[in-house]
């Protein structure tokens, strides 16, 4: 919209060596701040991807969400039901961990190097598919502080977490069919030690099954998507500004 307090577009990214891909852009009302990486579902940078990059941007951060699934089809956006669920899951499994590893690092730097951004810190969040690439990030360092909401794999990649040296915090559900309470408390286990040192929080939200922050979805649940929202602002404010 014209009136709105934040600007929105999509760039391209990739320097002289790196095969290019876009990124949807979203800038806050004061023009800068610290950088915000936003990794998408399987769903792609769909509507409600870029809904969420506003809803950062809002918050004061430069949200910058790349399009992962950029080698099989282009800024593809993708319904959560039937056909188009299916084609999301078929496209996670084709996409090669290496090259998504590798693009979140390319998104990262052209993030950090942003302007708008100018030395302040950059963090990441990321939603299913995009939870655990960011967890990945947070091992391998790209980022000063880490959000994952129902991070899908995390559980399965725990040999990482000594690595995550940066605040992280993970959001799960109770009810979530994909990632039982049994593996979130492994993952809880596993980074006891920074739960201790106050750098990982791990929520999970009753009532609330995969991809309750997703308000397009049937699975969203508002008062567990409220109180997540609430607690990756705190978290992210306290640690990027």
């Amino acid at each position: 919209m014209s009136d709105s307090p934040i600007r929105t577009q999509w760039i391209r990214l990739g320097e002289a060596g790196v095969l290019p891909f876009d990124a949807y852009l979203a800038l806050p009302p004061a023009g800068h701040g610290p950088g915000l990486l936003l990794l998408q579902e399987i769903f792609g940078v769909n509507a409600h991807v870029r809904a969420v990059a506003e809803q950062y941007a809002l918050a004061g951060y430069v949200v910058l969400a790349p399009d992962l699934f950029w080698r099989q089809a282009t800024r593809i956006e993708l319904g959560y039901e039937g056909a188009e669920r299916d084609r999301a899951i078929a496209m996670m499994k084709a996409a090669a961990p290496a090259e998504l590893g590798a693009d979140v690092a390319t998104a990262m730097q052209a993030l950090r190097a942003r302007p708008e951004v100018a030395g302040r810190r950059a963090g990441a969040i990321g939603y299913c598919m995009g939870g655990r690439l960011v967890w990945a990030a947070a091992a391998a360092g790209q980022v000063d502080a880490a959000v994952a909401y129902y991070g899908g794999g995390i559980q399965d990649q725990l040999q990482l977490a000594p690595a995550v040296g940066c605040p992280i915090q993970l959001h799960y559900g109770d009810r979530d069919a994909a990632i039982p309470l049994e593996a979130v408390e492994r993952v809880r286990d596993a980074l006891q030690p920074q739960i201790e040192a106050n750098s990982a929080e791990v929520h999970v939200y009753e009532q609330a099954g995969h991809g309750f922050n997703c308000w397009a979805r049937p699975a969203y649940q508002p008062a567990a998507s409220a109180l997540a929202l609430g607690r990756s602002l705190t978290f992210l404010a306290q640690r990027l500004f």
